[in-house]
This record gives C-alpha cells, structure tokens and sequence, in this order.
C-alpha cells in the first residue's frame, strides 16, 4: 500500500487539495492517506491530524504573537508525517508553515518526495526564496503560467498545471426552497475564513447590506462561510436590527449553487476570486488588517494589485477596495455603479474569461495534471 500525507494550512489549501485528491481516489484505490486538512479534505474519508484552524493565523502580529503555539504544530506535524512514513508528502500553498514542515521531514527522511502545490508568491515579495524552495522540494506545480520565469532562473524542479479551481465539475441536484426568496435577486459575500478576517470585514459587509437595504428592497445576501465560522457570522447578522434579507450557508455544494445564482459577489482577496471568475459573476474585491501589518505589507511587497487575476493582466479589471477604501460606502458606490450599468458588467465578465485562459494548461483538467505529477513519485 502507497502512503501520501496532504499538508495544508488553511481552507483555499483544503479546498485545492480536496479536488486533486478526489480525482486520484477514484483511479487509484492503492494508496492510503493521512492529512492536516479541513472540511473538504474529511469529507473524502480521510483523517486529520488535528483541526486546520489551530494554525490559521493571519498577518506579521498575529504570526509573532503565537509563534510558539506555531513552532509546537510545525514540530508536531513534522512526528506524525515521519510515524506515517509517506512515500509523498504532497503540501499545499501555506508555504510559511507547509515548507518549514517539509524542510524539517526533508532532513530527517530524504527519501519522503515532497511535491508542493501552488508556488510562494516570490513574485510579490522575497524573490530570493525561490533558491530555497528548490532545495526542499522534488517537485513545484505552478498554477500560473507567468510564475515560470521567477523559478526558471534557479533552477528548481518545477511544472506548470493550471488551477484546480477552473476545472469542471459535475452539477448535483440539491433543493434551494430555503434560500432562495421570490423575487429577489442574489449577492453572494465571501468574508473570509480566518477570524481576524471577519474581524475586520464583518462589521463593514453589515453596514454596506444596509446602506443597500436603504436604496433597494429586491435584494438577498448570502454569506459564503464555513463550519469554522459560521456561528461568527450568524452571531453578527443577528446581532443587528431588521437584516432580515440575509442568509449564511456553509454547505459546499449549496454555496457552489448560490453563487452560481448569483447576480454579483464581494469577496475578500484569494484564491474565491477564481472561483467567482469561472461562473462569470461580476465582482469587487476587499481586503483589510491591522494598521500595522498594513504598513509592514506596503513596505515589503512589489506588485500593484492584490487580485490575481488584475496581477496577471497588470491592469485593475475588477475593482480592489484596499484598507482605507474597504469601507461601506465605498463598497456601495462601486456595486450600485455596476448593478445600474449592465455594460459594465458584461465588460469585466469578458475581460475576466480572456485573462483566465491563461490560467489553465492546454485546456486539460489541471488535477488531472497535479495527480499525473504525483503519481510519478509513486
């Protein structure tokens, strides 16, 4: 029996994980698995270790302050993958802790291959870890085609294969009759999955919903959450008068259907963006953090936008609402314009889609890709 132990570090790293890992079940029934993951990862049967959000930290602070409790999971990780004796540890974005894992599994087992999903993003800031990376890991899969020139020049053992994400998937039949309100038109809202997320971006989506309630009355909200923060968001949502036309859901196939449904979406900066993209829904991105972290990231990073999709097309097709322009009435300004100019709409749809070719390997499934590359340290 063939092991692969899947490293991840937060739910976008479960969610990428999840669709390689489904794929290769189902062609190979040879191989066992042990995971730290979340959700999506459980639900395919295989076990976690422990619960991914005991290391989901966000930010230089947040990091800092707890980086004994992250040095004890990276040490206690690194005992279970060795007690496992993988033949692939296959890690996945994350690369903070996944590759400060795998470096430590590399020295103490050189015979463990370590295939890593999704690059560092040398080409935001700290270019020079390229040259590390490389020595850790047997194999780099790229989900950008422009990411190959940052690894080309140190020589790392690398292979483009597009994004995961932007494969299709099989449509299920579910009932909506819950969500779904007659007569009102859907918005979906991606907060976020880490607490210190939704600590600054709950507060703002709230006042905005009712700066829109206070124009428009066809309506509906739908958070986009997890199991891990769902009761949060609910908690939120609850504690506020007459926001009624709100809802939170965090089954995985349900959200996949809402947004789908969706005539706009406001999601927080990440790997979502794709997701969106790929049902050509129109959308904004927002972000915010600390003062603090805000300044450290200013100083340190090297690219204009925050989306990648803007980063690929070095040019600001879907609006980003950063930090001091991350609030309420700005966020409504900018949906109120496009859901009064469907022109608009239809001319970031369709910048959107021409940019995403880019993101997918001669038109293969990418997971496809990602489980060729793992089956060749099998």
């Amino acid at each position: 029996m063939k092991k692969i132990f899947v490293l991840t570090g937060e739910d976008s790293g479960d969610a990428l994980a999840s669709s390689v890992i489904s794929k290769l079940k189902n062609n190979r029934k040879d191989i066992e698995y042990l995971c730290v993951g979340g959700e999506k990862l459980k639900a395919l049967g295989i076990k976690s270790i422990y619960d991914l959000k005991e290391i989901t930290y966000i930010g230089f602070t947040d990091v800092f302050l707890n980086i004994f409790k992250i040095n004890k999971n990276i040490n206690r990780t690194v005992a279970a993958i060795l007690k496992f004796q993988p033949d692939i540890l296959f890690s996945v974005d994350s690369p903070d802790f996944t590759l400060r894992v795998a470096d430590k599994v590399k020295r103490k087992n050189p015979n463990i291959k370590v295939v890593h999903l999704v690059a560092p993003q040398v080409w935001v800031w700290r270019e020079k870890r390229a040259k590390k990376i490389g020595k850790i890991v047997d194999r780099l899969l790229l989900l950008f085609k422009f990411e190959e020139k940052y690894f080309s020049k140190y020589k790392v053992n690398y292979n483009f294969v597009g994004h995961p994400l932007l494969d299709n998937t099989a449509e299920e039949k579910i009932s909506m009759a819950s969500v779904l309100g007659k007569n009102q038109a859907l918005i979906s809202i991606f907060p976020g999955s880490r607490q210190t997320e939704l600590k600054f971006l709950l507060p703002v989506l709230v006042d905005f919903i009712k700066c829109m309630n206070e124009r428009y009355s066809d309506f509906k909200f739908i958070f986009h959450a997890t199991s891990n923060t769902r009761t949060q968001i609910v908690d939120k949502i609850k504690s506020v008068n007459d926001l009624k036309n709100c809802e939170v859901i965090s089954d995985p196939k349900i959200k996949k259907y809402i947004l789908k449904k969706s005539i706009f979406a406001i999601n927080k900066s990440g790997t979502v963006s794709l997701e969106i993209a790929k049902e050509k829904i129109p959308s904004v991105v927002i972000y915010k953090m600390g003062l603090l972290n805000y300044f450290i990231v200013k100083l340190l990073v090297k690219v204009k936008y925050a989306n990648i999709i803007n980063i690929a097309a070095e040019d600001e097709i879907i609006p980003e609402l950063i930090q001091s322009n991350c609030n309420s009435q700005k966020i409504f300004e900018v949906v109120s314009d496009y859901l009064n100019n469907p022109d608009k709409i239809k001319l970031q749809v369709l910048k959107v889609q021409d940019q995403l070719k880019n993101f997918t390997k001669n038109n293969q499934s990418s997971s496809l890709n990602v489980c060729e590359e793992l089956l060749k340290f099998i």
